[in-house]
């Protein structure tokens, strides 16, 4: 009987320090989790105050690329130098793969719904342009230039419609 009372005895003693030290235990792991979330929000706070304005940046720069390749800019900006609408068309192309692969960079900034946009809308323009070309097979490449001016004038071009995603993607940054 009396080992039993000895073992009581053990029992209450411990019984304290097992309570204490789960408790413990379970008061540092909170704490230790809490502080690995507010170093990681203070490393997250600092990278963004330095990739901030690089992401601005490259959305300026997505911005311009959208507007030289609008349709209707390109037209008036990059004149034919010859009568044949192929070589005015492969110029048109080579200047919107040009200013395309000068801002592929960008891309890394970007989220992949925007970048697909801008993308989508680099190859209607493409499209259109050749549409043009075969509209106006017969003429001459100031033909087509005019054809495809008085046609998407009013409309609204891939350009545009990709701009307006990026001014909400930009918006939603702030």
């Amino acid at each position: 009987m009396e080992e039993v009372t000895q073992i009581i005895n053990y029992v209450a003693y411990l019984l304290p320090a097992i309570v204490v030290g789960l408790i413990a235990y379970y008061f540092f792991k909170g704490h230790t989790a809490n502080e690995e979330g507010r170093r990681r929000y203070l490393i997250q706070k600092e990278a963004q105050n330095k990739i901030l304005p690089m992401r601005l940046q490259s959305y300026e720069r997505i911005t311009l690329f959208l507007e030289r390749i609008d349709l209707n800019k390109i037209l008036i900006r990059v004149k034919p130098f010859s009568d044949e609408i192929s070589k005015y068309e492969e110029l048109l192309i080579r200047n919107i793969e040009q200013e395309f692969e000068h801002n592929l960079t960008q891309q890394i900034y970007l989220s992949q719904e925007c970048w697909n946009l801008v993308n989508a809308a680099k190859n209607a323009t493409i499209h259109i342009i050749r549409q043009g070309a075969m509209h106006e097979k017969d003429g001459t490449a100031d033909t087509m230039r005019e054809w495809l001016l008085r046609n998407f004038m009013e409309e609204i071009t891939p350009s545009q419609k990709a701009l307006v995603f990026v001014r909400k993607e930009v918006s939603e940054l702030f």
